[in-house]
């Protein structure tokens, strides 16, 4: 009865080791998580713009937000563009997710560019496009958009001779 006892206590006190070390191993990999994750807060006064990546026609602007756009993991730029400005048909490896902050986005599917058939994005618009769709752009007046995803984030245009940074080594 004694050895019955004693190997019941002692299976007993295998399995609460196994569970501490268990609880002790996920709150560990919580904790190193929750070091790898930070609180972003951006206010209109921190937003910082700079000229937009020869990927794109020039005369745009884009600030980061959070990550970096061309490694991997998530990002969100504002890209900030005049009235009249267009992206050529493209596609991207990655999702893109698309907010309209202000003015209004036109936004197009296909290989090539057509106006009528473009759907309108009003300010509050949102829109989220699977890797590899062809579509295309039109900014209405200034127009302020936010990008999201997740890196490394590439533009990769239809046509390539629409490619601007083929253009700008000519």
């Amino acid at each position: 009865m004694k050895k019955i006892t004693s190997v019941s206590l002692i299976a007993a006190m295998l399995a609460s080791i196994s569970l501490a070390i268990a609880a002790h191993e996920k709150k560990d990999s919580q904790t190193a998580a929750a070091a790898d994750s930070q609180h972003i807060l951006v206010t209109p006064a921190d937003v910082k713009w700079s000229d937009a990546p020869p990927s794109v026609p020039a005369g745009a602007q884009i600030a980061v937000l959070e990550g970096d756009p061309g490694k991997k993991g998530p990002f969100t730029v504002r890209f900030q563009a005049p009235d009249g400005y267009k992206v050529p048909p493209h596609t991207h490896p990655t999702a893109e997710k698309i907010t309209v902050i202000s003015g209004t986005m036109l936004l197009g599917q296909g290989a090539k560019f057509d106006e009528t058939a473009m759907r309108e994005m009003s300010t509050g618009s949102y829109s989220v496009m699977p890797a590899g769709m062809q579509h295309f752009v039109l900014m209405r007046g200034n127009t302020v958009i936010q990008i999201s995803g997740d890196g490394p984030f590439a533009i990769n245009y239809v046509n390539p001779a629409d490619d601007p940074r083929k253009t700008a080594k000519q």
